[in-house]
């Protein structure tokens, strides 16, 4: 049984890291780090785990020894945290936007803010197995992506990969209000955020460095918070080159994704549900993708849709830790969402 520890328990990503890990078969959960919440039953911050744990938070400086710790603190916290809490697991999973980049150059540009442990940059694995598989079976850091990165490169790289669409590529992302984390500002209380389409990052947002490394492309993106709590639900506008069209790019998405355990191909002409929807991904590790193809002007609209703080987070982090340690894939990411919800 692999003991695991998860600083930042308190938060969203925290908590939904803490559901999984308490329902996966192979981990014992052995600490729940909180500054603020020392001495504080976990149920009593994540009242979903009632009868499931009777955990309670600690501090930092009570931290022993784990195979694997997971950081769910916030973005720039971790560069600092590592090299205190490097020694205490043989395996680290970052959650936070510390080690996402593998260029101390271009997270200054992004952040706003010089990296604090640029050195370590290169040691870290991004946690997505749809495109590092072969490299996390040995992976012992690990950096999962951000959950609007997440599923626009799931939504790009069968195309990017297979050459069929020109490289400048609009983004359009929209997501819940758990994406902005359990602490965040009073913008985001029930009065202000009810009934509105708030756009957040309208030019320049940190993920088009992400979704730019791991493509190829070079990405304009927007992000809009909208009334829900989970989900995220990106749509990718990009040109078709030259003798691509819907039959080929089906194709791509199909043999891309033929052996993935977690994505779908969702494109179809009619139904509710035809193109991927974040209601029905709610609790689950999938991330649907989808295309609509308009031939006339050579363009695509590739849509992705997931649960934020699961494929977008916690799901993320758990599966790629399977991989490491040489599980099964889906250990403990088997719960395929809710419908209707």
């Amino acid at each position: 049984m692999m003991r695991a520890a998860v600083v930042g328990g308190s938060g969203y990503i925290g908590g939904e890291l803490l559901r999984l890990l308490l329902g996966h078969p192979n981990v014992e959960l052995a600490a729940a780090v909180s500054r603020r919440l020392g001495g504080r039953r976990v149920d009593g911050v994540h009242p979903n785990l009632r009868k499931v744990t009777d955990l309670t938070f600690c501090g930092e400086d009570e931290l022993d020894s784990y195979d694997v710790l997971f950081l769910a603190t916030a973005h720039g916290s971790t560069m600092s945290l590592l090299p205190r809490l490097a020694g205490t697991a043989t395996v680290i999973v970052d959650l936070a936007g510390d080690f996402r980049l593998t260029d101390a150059g271009d997270y200054e540009r992004h952040y706003g803010t010089a990296h604090a442990a640029p050195e370590l940059l290169g040691e870290f694995v991004t946690g997505m197995p749809e495109m590092a598989r072969e490299r996390l079976r040995t992976a012992d850091r690990i950096s999962v992506p951000g959950c609007m990165a997440t599923a626009a490169i799931l939504a790009l790289r069968p195309l990017a990969a297979a050459s069929l669409i020109d490289p400048d590529v609009v983004i359009d992302a929209r997501t819940g209000s758990s994406g902005s984390g359990a602490a965040a500002g009073e913008h985001n209380l029930h009065a202000e955020r009810s009934g509105a389409m708030r756009v957040f990052a309208p030019a320049g947002h940190r993920h088009e460095a992400e979704i730019a490394q791991a493509c190829g492309v070079r990405p304009t993106m927007t992000a809009t918070g909208v009334e829900a709590v989970r989900g995220v639900q990106v749509l990718c506008r990009a040109t078709l080159r030259d003798g691509a069209d819907e039959r080929t790019v089906r194709r791509a998405y199909r043999t891309h994704y033929a052996d993935e355990p977690f994505v779908r191909v969702v494109a179809q002409r009619r139904g509710a549900y035809r193109l991927p929807e974040p209601k029905i991904l709610t609790g689950s590790n999938f991330c649907d993708v989808g295309f609509a193809v308009r031939e006339e002007n050579r363009q695509i609209l590739a849509v992705a849709a997931l649960d934020n703080l699961v494929k977008g987070g916690a799901g993320n982090a758990v599966q790629a830790l399977n991989i490491r340690m040489g599980w099964p894939e889906t250990l403990g990411l088997g719960f395929p969402g809710l419908h209707p919800v």
